[in-house]
């Protein structure tokens, strides 16, 4: 579908969808716990609702009681050997060890982008670990057979951190003890999400430094109550919003928080916005804004955020870690120039993993979201001070992470 923004202001509080990176995690978690565990504070999105269908189709029951809440109960019991996990990165990197613990082939496919994903990085490593695992030249689909091994082997940590988090949930449950050598890992944060998951659903977990993780073999998930906090990748947009053109709280987003896009915060207190925290909600205002500088290595999700942010500052802000967006829905840094340039915003990429945006008026146009969720949603945030109307194309791509998106940016936009 097509959605049409008018500059205008933004004024009002909305509350963003839970985290989506927890909720999968919780979700196999529970999946791995024998006894039923109750997750509350979900918001489903497309990546979370193919998490719970992936569980359901490797042996777990899942009840819905009430809105927000899932009552799964475990057990790594496959009824049938394919696993559609949709257009989620992570739930291709996180399930494929899971699925790694049967011990019998099982396949794993979705579709859209997620096919031109790059895997190869998980091949040499689960082959290390005792499991049969055949590729289409690096890409989806794929099938593995299992079971997996603990023992040694090097992990690829440059590209992502989500196959180091599927080894890391799967091996707990193999018979030996597996220490992983990983090299330039990046994503940290996301890591720190792992382990603290692992350690709430009973797992423990060694590392050094996180070059070197140890994961004690022959290990039980315990069934637990969880809670899902509020998404800062989801909410990261929303709170530009404020900065750019009014005053926007949201709710249920804690400060203090171990997910990688807690990091907006300073991002927008380098741009000179007005911030207020609360224990769970934050306060973005509008004042004038500076260009700034920020590196989004270990944050990359945040970069279609950070570019509205930059498109609205005086000056040219500069934002490092280009290299992590190759590889996400779109070629991210490439799609922010695109579509920024019909604005009539200058972005330069051309430094190494250096993308620099110079602000200035913003003009309307029709742009494509290049069925990005986060380049609609940054698209939005934009055409708030834009001089004419922006039309955003595939705008409804939005519901993979956040689906009621535009209803809530609609219920506090005030049009000029």
């Amino acid at each position: 579908m097509d959605k049409t923004v008018t500059k205008g202001t933004m004024n009002g509080s909305v509350t963003p969808p839970s985290s989506k990176s927890y909720a999968q995690r919780a979700i196999a978690a529970s999946l791995l716990a024998e006894g039923e565990s109750v997750i509350s504070g979900v918001e489903l999105c497309d990546d979370t609702e193919a998490a719970l269908r992936v569980i359901q189709v490797l042996g777990a029951t899942v009840s819905h009681p009430e809105p927000g809440t899932y009552l799964i109960r475990g057990g790594l019991h496959p009824v049938s050997n394919k696993l559609d996990i949709g257009e989620s990165g992570l739930s291709t990197r996180l399930f494929t060890p899971i699925a790694a613990l049967w011990n019998r082939p099982v396949t794993v496919t979705g579709h859209g982008s997620i096919l031109t994903r790059p895997i190869d990085m998980m091949e040499a490593p689960l082959r290390d670990l005792g499991v049969e695992i055949k590729t289409r030249k690096g890409r989806l689909p794929l099938t593995v057979c299992g079971p997996i091994h603990g023992g040694e082997t090097q992990v690829d940590g440059t590209i992502s951190s989500q196959f180091l988090t599927g080894l890391l949930m799967a091996l707990p449950l193999a018979q030996s003890d597996t220490t992983l050598y990983v090299d330039g890992l990046r994503s940290i944060p996301y890591i720190d999400m792992t382990l603290h998951t692992l350690e709430d659903f009973g797992i423990s977990v060694e590392h050094r430094e996180y070059a070197e993780f140890y994961i004690p073999g022959s290990q039980r998930y315990r069934p637990i109550r969880y809670e899902i906090e509020g998404d800062w990748s989801g909410a990261s947009c929303m709170l530009a919003a404020g900065a750019i053109a009014g005053s926007v709280t949201l709710n249920n987003l804690r400060s203090v928080s171990l997910q990688a896009d807690v990091a907006m915060i300073q991002a927008l207190s380098r741009a000179g916005a007005e911030i207020v925290t609360t224990p769970d909600s934050v306060t973005v205002s509008h004042r004038a804004l500076e260009a700034f500088q920020f590196d989004a290595t270990n944050c990359p999700d945040l970069f279609p955020a950070l570019a509205a942010l930059a498109a609205n500052c005086n000056g040219t802000s500069e934002l490092k870690g280009t290299s992590r967006l190759l590889h996400k829905e779109s070629n991210r840094a490439e799609t922010i120039a695109e579509e920024y340039g019909k604005l009539g915003i200058k972005v330069d990429l051309s430094e190494p993993d250096l993308m620099r945006i110079t602000g200035g008026p913003i003009h309307g146009a029709h742009v494509w979201s290049h069925h990005d969720h986060r380049i609609a949603m940054s698209l939005a945030v934009a055409a708030l001070t834009a001089d004419e109307a922006v039309t955003i194309t595939d705008a409804e791509c939005v519901a993979k992470s956040y689906r009621d998106f535009w209803d809530d940016f609609e219920a506090i936009h005030n049009p000029a």
